[in-house]
């Protein structure tokens, strides 16, 4: 099995086996990453075309590290300038106001009134943000592993490799970090 170096390559000289490969590889891992930065899975997917649409014209920029690394910081660059750009440019409806109040008031028998409860909304809301903060205080290793593994969903092995670290050091940052959150948020371990 070739290694993604090898591939990166043979992708340069414009060999597309080879970009298959590492699509086939690689495609996963950069939309978890996507749909954990946008939280929008169409976004998630037009982006993904993107990072590997890059991958392929511009392979002589690869500077020669780890591929899945390459293409998560080009993946993450792009999401943010995702995320830029839509609240800069908020999309409009094309409906007029009228007919967006029809839609809505056909569509209201489909929504739980209870799921939106404002006092459950809160708790939820300040939750997420004492985590959130307990994994944004974690130091910079062990936050990493806890992004990999539990944002962007990647198994113990898949993290490692990331990393370029031993998955049995994945799995004692991932275990010493989930415990100190744990006494941070709930007081125990």
């Amino acid at each position: 099995m070739e290694s993604d170096r090898e591939l990166m390559g043979r992708i340069a000289a414009g060999e597309a086996a080879a970009f298959d490969t590492l699509l086939s590889r690689h495609e996963q891992a950069v939309r978890r990453r996507l749909v954990s930065i946008t939280r929008n899975r169409a976004a998630a997917e037009d982006l993904t075309q993107e990072v590997f649409l890059r991958l392929w014209t511009r392979s002589e920029q690869y500077g020669g590290g780890s591929v899945a690394g390459w293409l998560v910081r080009i993946a993450t660059n792009l999401a943010l300038n995702h995320l830029r750009s839509r609240r800069r440019h908020p999309a409009k409806s094309l409906e007029s106001p009228r007919e967006a109040d029809e839609h809505a008031i056909e569509a209201g028998w489909m929504i739980d009134a209870e799921a939106f409860d404002p006092a459950d909304l809160l708790e939820r809301a300040e939750q997420l943000e004492r985590l959130r903060d307990a994994v944004d205080r974690l130091p910079e290793a062990k936050r990493a592993v806890i992004r990999l593994v539990h944002e962007q969903e990647l198994d113990i092995r898949e993290a490692a490799e990331q990393l370029g670290i031993p998955e049995g050091t994945v799995k004692s940052r991932l275990h010493y970090s989930i415990r100190r959150i744990a006494r941070e948020i709930y007081g125990s371990d």
